[in-house]
């Protein structure tokens, strides 16, 4: 386990009150989620915190809703990530990895973070000193559970989920999706690292673990994995670097 490490989870609800955010000590990773549910009044609003690459890539949705929900995750982010470095949200800007992790070019170099959303839901994670990654996912009915699970999983996660079916296989499915995704946004290298490279826990009971990766098996010791409760309905994963890095992330 992250050495610790204690877990703080809120939702945003800066339209209705104050949008201004405690400082995140050593040791902290606080979450904030929020619902994708914005009027056509605050989409244009949101917009005008954002950049013309983020609008560019906005403008690449082809459906209304999505458009929106992305408009609307990126201009959340923007005003709590300012919160966080006493800057106005669209003056921000972001450096992103080879394999799109992006990173504040102007702020606090210890301060890591990472987002997610899907359907009806966003999700950000915060952290000082250690890297960071957070996925969640809409539980829905998924007929090709187990042939993704096949075509994706490692052995031992594709033994577990043949076991499944119904309602019980799409929350262990999307279970073992947050949780894998989570670690490879934390690792940030993309899918150059293959999902069957390495095993997650799927046991409903049992807390959220890396069990297992190849070819350093070492590699579980030095990452740690949580369930995120953000919303009835959802699974969400977390997973934090284990080991401090105060190097700004290239």
């Amino acid at each position: 386990m992250t050495p610790d490490l204690h877990i703080e989870i809120h939702k945003w609800d800066g339209f209705a009150g104050d949008r201004s955010a405690p400082n995140i000590p050593a040791g902290v990773a606080r979450i904030w989620h929020w619902p994708l549910d914005v009027s056509a009044l605050e989409v244009a609003d949101l917009k005008k915190v954002l950049s013309p690459d983020e609008m560019e890539r906005a403008e690449r949705y082809r459906f209304d809703q999505h458009r929106n929900e992305f408009i609307l995750t990126r201009a959340v982010l923007r005003i709590v990530l300012a919160s966080y470095t006493a800057q106005s949200p669209e003056s921000l800007s972001f450096d992103y990895s080879a394999q799109g992790k992006p990173a504040l070019k102007n702020g606090p170099p210890d301060l890591r973070f990472n987002v997610s959303h899907t359907e009806g839901l966003a999700v950000l994670a915060l952290v000082r000193e250690r890297e960071i990654g957070v996925d969640a996912e809409k539980i829905r009915p998924q007929p090709d559970a187990q042939k993704l699970a096949k075509r994706f999983f490692s052995a031992r996660e594709q033994l577990f989920l043949g076991k499944l079916s119904g309602d019980e296989l799409q929350r262990a499915f999307f279970r073992c999706w947050t949780r894998k995704e989570a670690y490879i946004k934390a690792k940030g290298e993309g899918l150059s690292i293959p999902l069957h490279a390495f095993d997650v826990s799927l046991e409903e009971d049992q807390p959220a673990a890396l069990v297992g990766t190849r070819p350093d098996p070492t590699e579980a010791g030095r990452w740690t994995l949580y369930d995120l409760s953000v919303g009835q309905g959802y699974a969400a994963a977390l997973t934090v670097g284990n080991v401090p890095t105060t190097q700004p992330r290239a």
